[in-house]
């Protein structure tokens, strides 16, 4: 039977833990017999998993026979690995086993030195922080997982689940995973990846920045055709000397602080109304439903119409809704679901 070890280090995930457990654990084979054996491992007895404690009844020596090891989250992912770790996890590796990353146990996997060269994921958030750490990891933040043979990296939450399935699916064929998916209650593929999950802020400009007041102005006018030379006249300066103050002052070009705008725009719609996409690209200043649909899936990831089915729980009624004339670039992430780093 195919052996999966879950290392829980302290602090960890809990539903970095859990999800592999349970998804693995639901997968049958044809005959009805339990298609892994899974093993809970750790470097001491019990680890905190934040509101609980987790008593692991394996050790670091039954990394070396798993034929799956899955290295969850930890609360702190910059936290240095305890000792043994990293060691265990490169011996599994050099015997060939599968390892795989959830959320930000990317940070544990990258660790080890095993991503060098690699493309990885994590969740979206820390990403960027992932990326400075370990620079000799190839970061990839739009994927919901990452697939390299022996080594795979998921994004955060629902992610792990996602990434179970396709190995599941590797290991077993699709019957056995589909099962698994059902008894998950989760689709075995899910439509897009990471990047429908982001909240695509404009990048952060200084307070009392000379640029504010147009910045107000193109959030507001979002929708009208604006050329580069309107927002130069709306500036009072050049085109040149506009290209240059939003570089210096927003790290963008003025038509993609635009283009990132409207995007927002069209999201909000999506979520919030039952507007027929032409209305939605008219209303959020793209030319054209065509050059909505291309702007949108190359910004979020992901079509209009399938980021309104996920992000539209209950459309009835929608369409009625207060829609503002503009729609404000601020935006709460929710309850995280997983930790990230912390500045």
């Amino acid at each position: 039977m195919h052996t999966v070890a879950v290392l829980a280090l302290d602090q960890v995930i809990p539903f970095d833990l859990s999800a592999p457990i349970d998804t693995f654990g639901w997968a049958r084979l044809p005959d009805g017999r339990e298609a892994y054996r899974i093993r809970v491992c750790s470097v001491t007895e019990e680890v905190s998993a934040g509101p609980f404690a987790v008593r692991a009844p394996y050790g670091l020596d039954a990394l070396a026979e798993a034929d799956t090891i899955i290295l969850p989250g930890v609360a702190d992912p910059t936290v240095p690995l305890p000792p043994g770790v990293a060691e265990a996890v490169r011996a599994a590796a050099a015997n060939g086993t599968r390892i795989a990353s959830i959320c930000v146990g990317a940070f544990v996997f990258a660790a080890t030195g095993l991503l060098d060269g690699l493309r990885a994921t994590t969740h979206w958030i820390a990403a960027r922080d992932l990326a400075e750490m370990y620079p000799a990891v190839t970061v990839d933040p739009n994927v919901l997982y990452v697939d390299n043979g022996q080594f795979l990296t998921s994004a955060g939450a629902a992610a792990a689940i996602d990434m179970c399935l396709h190995m599941i699916r590797k290991d077993h064929g699709s019957a056995v995973a589909a099962h698994a998916a059902r008894m998950s209650v989760v689709p075995l593929e899910r439509e897009g990846g990471q990047a429908q999950f982001i909240i695509h802020t404009q990048p952060p400009v200084p307070a009392g920045a000379t640029l504010e007041p147009l910045l107000d102005w193109l959030e507001e006018n979002a929708e009208r055709e604006l050329t580069l030379e309107d927002i130069a006249a709306r500036a009072g300066t050049s085109t040149r000397t506009l290209n240059r103050r939003f570089r210096e002052q927003t790290g963008t070009t003025p038509l993609q602080w635009l283009h990132r705008a409207r995007v927002r725009r069209a999201q909000y719609l999506l979520e919030t109304t039952t507007y027929p996409v032409e209305r939605i690209a008219s209303q959020a200043g793209f030319g054209s439903p065509t050059a909505f649909r291309e702007r949108f899936k190359r910004v979020v990831g992901t079509s209009p119409y399938a980021y309104r089915r996920a992000f539209q729980g209950d459309a009835s009624g929608a369409g009625s809704a207060s829609v503002p004339a503009s729609v404000s670039a601020s935006g709460s992430t929710g309850p995280r679901a997983c930790a990230v780093v912390q500045r």
